[in-house]
């Protein structure tokens, strides 16, 4: 039966770790945005070796699973190669490799929707390559994938409970410990439920404002 008396003896224990469940998430998402961006712009090269080797990067990543990659990083780079890694950046760099290449088919996605004009015009005004891109492109690609984007934070923020797996004390993980010492579930499991409900909602809301703001429904 739910006890409140170990309810509140457990949450500023859970509290503790909130932080860093959002911290990994921001900063996983920064390393997915900038590398997102590379591979797109790989992905659309002119030099076909790039692009092929892009392209099945990007396809394997995608199709295996998040927690593979992670073990790949925590485990195997220490023991094969010599890299070790902290649980904290193992599981940032995962995540964020992992979610670079759903970002690089968003950032893709915005740049073929720039109009032809928008390119013609830049050549006609003799941009060079890095105006081009910084000045005409980016700003319209990215500026309608923006809420798409917002939604792939919220579903990183949600992908972090995996991160226990590899020793990272998380929300989940604590509630992990919490549980095996005290042989209670229940009231731990259930506050890191609410705990991403209401933060994953207010995420959504403030992704809802942000596309309001931008005006991208109106033509």
């Amino acid at each position: 039966m739910w006890s409140w008396e170990y309810t509140l003896e457990v949450l500023p224990k859970l509290l503790e770790v909130v932080h860093i469940t959002l911290l990994a998430t921001l900063t996983a998402f920064v390393v997915a945005m900038a590398l997102g961006l590379v591979l797109a712009l790989a992905r659309m090269s002119h030099f076909k070796p790039l692009s092929y080797i892009t392209y099945w990067f990007v396809e394997f990543v995608r199709t295996t699973p998040l927690l593979v990659q992670l073990f790949f990083i925590f485990y195997v780079l220490p023991t094969s190669f010599g890299i070790t890694l902290s649980p904290f950046v193992a599981g940032v760099l995962g995540l964020g490799i992992h979610y670079s290449t759903y970002m690089s088919e968003v950032y893709r996605a915005g740049i073929n929707s720039v109009d032809k004009g928008q390119w013609e015009a830049a050549i006609a005004l003799n941009f060079s390559t890095r105006q081009k891109w910084q000045t005409v492109i980016l700003p319209q690609a990215i500026r309608p994938v923006v809420p798409v984007m917002g939604n792939y934070l919220i579903v990183m923020f949600k992908e972090t409970p995996v991160l226990s797996a590899i020793t990272l004390v998380e929300l989940l993980g604590r509630a992990q410990i919490l549980g095996s010492q005290s042989f209670r579930y229940l009231e731990p499991f259930t506050l890191v439920g609410i705990f991403f409900l209401i933060i994953s909602y207010s995420a959504a809301l403030l992704v809802r404002k942000l596309e309001l703001r931008l005006d991208l429904n109106q033509k």
